[in-house]
């Protein structure tokens, strides 16, 4: 059975002292003492000066730019699907494990109102736009707009297409063939 993206985080948690020789408050105190301030230049430097893959790095820049009190990027999810919203978690749930499922060097980044899916650069998002819909908006520039995958208009500068959401069933094999295409270009 496949693991939620939670119980793969945990995991990843658990087996990082086993695999680095440090514990995750350990790295995440290493990462704090170089001082940057952009998960991609911690994700840089842990790999390039200490060896860790890319996964780990990924994780440590999370835990290492999280706000002193854990707003940090569960807590952000969080707050997005709460309220008149937590039905539509189950969407994001879905997506999230998808694009993970990518590759390696997927990186999922929480902001205050949407998630970031970035390989080198920023390839989709996912935003819960309404009570009933979560929009996910796609960098596919070049790409016609045809059925559900439509033009972003005013949607977000940061993507060419959004596809409109209603429910985790609605995550079928088109969605995630054009998430896996825009993945591929980016």
């Amino acid at each position: 059975m496949a693991k939620s993206p939670d119980e793969m985080v945990e995991s990843m948690i658990r087996n990082l002292e086993e695999k680095t020789g440090r514990s995750l408050d350990a790295w995440v105190a290493l990462a704090r003492a170089q001082g940057l301030g952009r998960h991609g230049e911690i994700v840089k430097r842990l790999k390039g000066e200490h060896g860790l893959g890319h996964g780990y790095a990924n994780l440590v820049a999370a835990k290492t730019l999280e706000a002193p009190g854990g707003a940090g990027g569960e807590d952000l999810v969080a707050a997005q699907y709460a309220g008149a919203k937590a039905a539509l978690r189950p969407i994001y749930d879905t997506l999230a494990a998808a694009v993970a499922s990518f590759g390696g060097d997927v990186e999922i980044a929480p902001k205050k109102t949407c998630v970031s899916f970035r390989r080198s650069t920023q390839f989709a998002l996912v935003q819960p736009s309404t009570a009933t819909r979560v929009d996910v908006g796609i960098q596919l520039k070049g790409v016609e707009p045809e059925g559900r995958l439509e033009a972003s208009g005013s949607f977000n500068a940061m993507v060419s297409h959004r596809v409109r959401v209603g429910s985790a069933a609605e995550v079928d094999d088109r969605l995630l063939g054009w998430l896996r295409q825009a993945y591929e270009r980016g």
